[in-house]
């Protein structure tokens, strides 16, 4: 059986065309690394204007 974990990360406008995160994702994967989650599926739903992602969703698992 595995537990799960989502993780948010919002997006800030960059530039017109660019968007970048608003936490550092790659010390995010670390950190749940190291308490023993494993990266599983990065999700970027199309909610905002244009389709474009307003944000990542990250999904975590650790068996249980």
């Amino acid at each position: 059986m595995y537990d799960y974990k989502f993780v948010r990360l919002e997006l800030q406008k960059f530039s017109f065309t660019e968007l970048k995160p608003k936490q550092d994702y790659h010390q995010i994967v670390m950190d749940y690394a190291k308490e023993g989650w494993r990266l599983v599926q990065v999700l970027t739903p199309p909610t905002g204007t244009y389709g474009s992602a307003t944000h990542f969703e990250l999904i975590f698992e650790k068996q249980i």
